[in-house]
């Protein structure tokens, strides 16, 4: 991890770091994970623990609250109209950071790998608590923040997710 930047999620802090090659912060933000807690089993609505890294980036100059589906932009703009008429969404917004595991057995293959249970970083509505768990097991942020950590990583980027404070 010396010679790249990463990306740290702490889940007790409920809090994303990026961390730069000299091992400084450069982005400091609370998100929300799983409310299930940590966990790797796939249908669990956990966050995963250990090394992934960013498989893709997607939502390239996609507007602030575009409504992501499976990956795609819907058409739709996120608003509190269609919130009410849709309040049991899962409100996947604006830029998705997909993961994948990097630890066979752990986060990777099998019924434990990330990937296949679609977590992502991705944005979430503006008054979606942070600093609390209550996702479906991926780790939302505020869209400005996602936006700035989109642009400040590539496909790659390493991500740690962990029970452990900075």
């Amino acid at each position: 991890m010396t010679t790249k930047s990463y990306i740290h999620v702490s889940l007790p802090e409920q809090r994303l770091r990026l961390i730069d090659a000299c091992d400084r912060v450069q982005m400091d933000v609370a998100v929300s994970t799983a409310e299930n807690g940590a966990g790797e089993r796939m249908n669990s609505y956990c966050t995963p623990r250990g090394w992934h890294v960013v498989r893709a980036l997607i939502g390239t100059h996609a507007p602030i609250n575009t409504v992501f589906v499976g990956r795609r932009p819907s058409g739709e703009l996120y608003s509190s109209q269609l919130r009410v008429r849709e309040p049991q969404r899962d409100w996947i917004l604006t830029r998705i950071l997909w993961l994948s595991g990097l630890e066979r057995g752990r986060n990777r293959l099998g019924d434990v790998d990330t990937m296949r249970r679609y977590i992502y970083i991705h944005g979430a509505p503006d008054d979606v608590p942070m600093g609390c768990v209550g996702s479906h097991g991926c780790v939302r942020m505020r869209n400005a923040q996602v936006v700035e950590l989109f642009e400040r990583v590539n496909a790659g980027t390493r991500v740690l997710i962990s029970d452990t404070d900075h």
